[in-house]
């Protein structure tokens, strides 16, 4: 073979994997880095070589980690009572029409059920999940089997088992289960979370095909879907589509970083997105179900909101962080430790609260009974407070408001577009009898019915006490400012900007 030139660039390639063969041997015999016919070591060689590397050492497939998973992974078969008509979407955990229903469509829906079909006492619905232990436990969705009378699994080598829920979580949308037999393959959650891009499988029954496998990347972490408090998914783009929801998603060392959960879906196909549980959340959730069959998680009783730059502002606050108490709830831990409407509660335990939901997966993922030490900001000044957590109630107190009738001694502020009115009698506040469609308050998602409490921290019973309150704000400079708002929904903040009114 002739010597590499520039006229014979066909040997290039093969003298680049001699130099990195040499120059690996060298390294590990602790010898001179210089080949006899070759050019001398230089960082920028060097370089060269760990790019070489990194190259040889991508895989050229995922056969090797897929002949190791796969056997772990199962179809899951329920029957399922429907005393309500069935259609294809019934199972999406948001209210029929809504924008949330338009936006995401959960999988693992019924599968054989005619559209709009009525009077049928049973159907069914099949999804994925995997073998967690030899002994037979597996994890998959609650959404796949929340409506179960039976469930019944396929394995990968074709065979049928009985199994039984043993506990469900739907805050989470976790299950587990318990298949009849034992000596199962099984595979383990990963210890460490994956990095945005890193490769990752997702095997799974889509459609009833049975064990299907689908490639891609994690696309992003911390995702926010809509779909309760404890929002924090993996975003990836390896397909999944109806019926993989409670399947594993991989990493390339065969352990489970997610539980694919959701799609984002116009078409109800996969376009490239779907969302998976992190592998922390279900460690934590299925080690409860293990052991007693739900799960119980900490409770501070607080209804917060997110801190808006608008709300830093009229706060005073240095940067929008936080979470804002908007009320603290009836007999709850927060109002006995001393915590008011107003605060912002910035740290837990010395840890800084990024934002309400941040606030909401700490303290969930805490043990009742375990005090704790919130760091609040309250009236511009940082205050310790120590507290002990309650047990997050099963089922949340409806706290509707009455909404009041229009009153006919009103009395406008055309600057915020808001008719207002004195609550009357011992009621608190100012009620806000109509909304400026166009005015600035309508923005804000003012309604009528809405009851003013406070303007910048300062009780209000009068439309012409808000005005006032409102006039001061403007006189001291404020950009914007901030207003305890009850309505049906509970109560909020809302910082409205005063150069907008």
């Amino acid at each position: 073979m002739n010597p590499a030139t520039p006229s014979n660039p066909r040997v290039l390639p093969v003298r680049r994997l001699a130099l990195l063969a040499t120059t690996i041997a060298g390294l590990a015999v602790g010898g001179a880095l210089v080949a006899p016919s070759l050019s001398p070591y230089t960082p920028a060689l060097a370089q060269n070589l760990s790019q070489e590397a990194r190259h040889l050492a991508q895989p050229t497939g995922f056969a090797d980690i897929v002949e190791k998973v796969k056997p772990s992974v199962i179809s899951v078969r329920v029957k399922m009572r429907t005393d309500t008509h069935i259609s294809s979407d019934d199972d999406l955990p948001f209210p029929k029409g809504s924008p949330m229903e338009r936006f995401f469509r959960r999988f693992g829906l019924p599968d054989d059920v005619p559209h709009a079909q009525r009077g049928r006492q049973f159907g069914t619905a099949q999804g994925s999940g995997f073998l967690i232990s030899a002994d037979g436990y597996a994890v998959t969705n609650n959404h796949v089997v929340e409506k179960a009378t039976t469930v019944e699994v396929s394995t990968d080598d074709g065979k049928t088992h009985s199994a039984k829920v043993i506990g469900t979580d739907p805050r989470t949308d976790l299950a587990l289960i318990k298949i009849d037999g034992g000596n199962f393959p099984y595979v383990k959650l990963a210890d460490a979370p994956p990095r945005v891009g890193d490769w990752v499988l997702a095997v799974g029954n889509p459609f009833g095909l049975g064990g299907t496998v689908t490639a891609g990347i994690v696309s992003a972490r911390g995702r926010d879907i809509g779909a309760g408090p404890y929002d924090d998914f993996l975003q990836i783009d390896a397909p999944v589509n109806k019926g993989n929801s409670g399947g594993p998603t991989f990493n390339t060392e065969g352990s489970v970083i997610g539980v694919n959960t959701a799609i984002y879906s116009p078409s109800g196909g996969s376009v490239g997105i779907a969302f998976a549980i992190p592998a922390e959340t279900v460690k934590s959730v299925v080690a409860q179900l293990k052991d007693k069959g739900s799960v119980t998680r900490g409770w501070i009783g607080v209804q917060i909101q997110p801190v808006t730059p608008e709300i830093a502002d009229s706060l005073g606050l240095k940067k929008a962080s936080g979470a804002l108490v908007a009320e603290p709830q009836k007999n709850s831990p927060a109002l006995k430790a001393g915590i008011e409407a107003g605060d912002v509660i910035a740290t837990v335990d010395g840890k800084p609260v990024n934002d309400a939901r941040d606030l909401a997966r700490t303290i969930g993922g805490m043990a009742p009974g375990t005090t704790i030490k919130l760091g609040i900001v309250r009236d511009g000044a940082e205050k310790a407070i120590s507290l002990t957590l309650g047990e997050l109630p099963n089922v949340r107190e409806a706290r509707a408001l009455d909404t009041p009738g229009r009153r006919s001694n009103r009395s406008d502020d055309p600057r915020l577009g808001l008719s207002l009115a004195p609550a009357g009698g011992s009621e608190p506040g100012v009620v806000v009898a109509d909304v400026d469609p166009s005015g600035p308050a309508a923005d804000f998602g003012f309604k009528a019915g809405d009851v003013i409490l406070e303007v910048a921290g300062k009780a209000v019973a009068t439309p012409d006490e808000l005005r006032t309150e409102l006039g001061k704000a403007r006189s001291a400079g404020k950009h914007s400012v901030l207003m305890r708002v009850k309505s049906e929904q509970g109560t909020r903040y809302v910082a409205i900007p005063l150069g907008r009114a």
